[in-house]
């Protein structure tokens, strides 16, 4: 007999979350090995530009883990990345960082919950930032960026100045992403699974973005709605469970990614 066809939304809801929370237990991988995941997940995903974009997280007070210059996301393992301090000082592993991680350093003092930040150039995000229109969220898909993500809508030049990295931090703002005109995209994450799972939606948000312009006019998600669709997804455990899976395909189409 049937229990849950007269509850409500709302119970339905925390139902289905106690039951998540009780299922979903975090992997085994280390913060180097999550890191090395996402960089070929997010090739996978269409975030390669070269060797454009940088993917950090927060290590000891100061410092922070990134991919050594030189290498594309697609050779990224645990053993070849660095560590650097906030003047871009190797504090350890072998090899120099983009001098772009300067404006991190920015995001990481204006935001101390974050412990995250992923900067990619991806083709449909890059496209959209050359018609200086910021995301429209109006998917259900991509609905955890909803009120989420902010709008640079002038590009500040190269990010290698500190002039860059005050500017992007605070047009940032407290938001989880933001799309930089002539430039590409911005997430941070409280976790390294929030913000590979942020960069891969916002390239897909831009593409679909870019498909209804060609059609039509967007239609807006009703507000109430789509703030209840963010908050849905945007949980650590929802994370945890779609990085897992992202992080299964990469391990097939990358059996080297966490070679030592």
């Amino acid at each position: 007999m049937a229990e849950t066809l007269e509850m409500s939304k709302k119970d339905l809801i925390e139902l289905a979350e106690r039951r998540l929370d009780a299922d979903v237990r975090e992997g085994n991988w280390s913060v180097s090995e999550k890191l090395a995941l996402t960089c070929r997940i997010l090739f996978d995903g269409g975030h390669d530009s070269g060797l454009a974009g940088q993917i950090t997280s927060r290590a000891e007070a100061g410092t922070f883990y990134t991919q050594r210059l030189g290498l594309g996301f697609d050779e990224i393992a645990p053993s070849n990345l660095i560590k650097v301090d906030e003047d871009l000082q190797v504090v350890s592993g072998e090899g120099i960082p983009n001098p772009a991680n300067r404006f991190h350093t920015w995001i990481y003092r204006a935001r101390p919950e974050i412990n995250c930040i992923i900067h990619t150039h991806p083709p449909y995000i890059s496209a959209l930032s050359m018609l200086e229109v910021p995301l429209a969220v109006s998917h259900m898909d991509t609905s955890p960026l909803f009120d989420d993500c902010a709008f640079l809508e002038k590009w500040p030049g190269v990010p290698v100045g500190n002039e860059e990295g005050e500017i992007i931090s605070a047009a940032l703002g407290d938001k989880r992403a933001i799309l930089l005109a002539h430039h590409g995209q911005l997430v941070v994450g409280k976790t390294i699974e929030e913000a590979c799972m942020l960069a891969l939606l916002m390239e897909r948000a831009a593409r679909l973005q870019l498909l209804a312009m060609a059609a039509g006019t967007i239609k807006p998600l009703p507000q109430m709605l789509a703030v209840e669709a963010h908050d849905w997804v945007s949980t650590i455990k929802r994370d945890m469970v779609t990085f897992a899976y992202y992080a299964r395909r990469a391990q097939r189409n990358h059996p080297d990614c966490l070679a030592a």
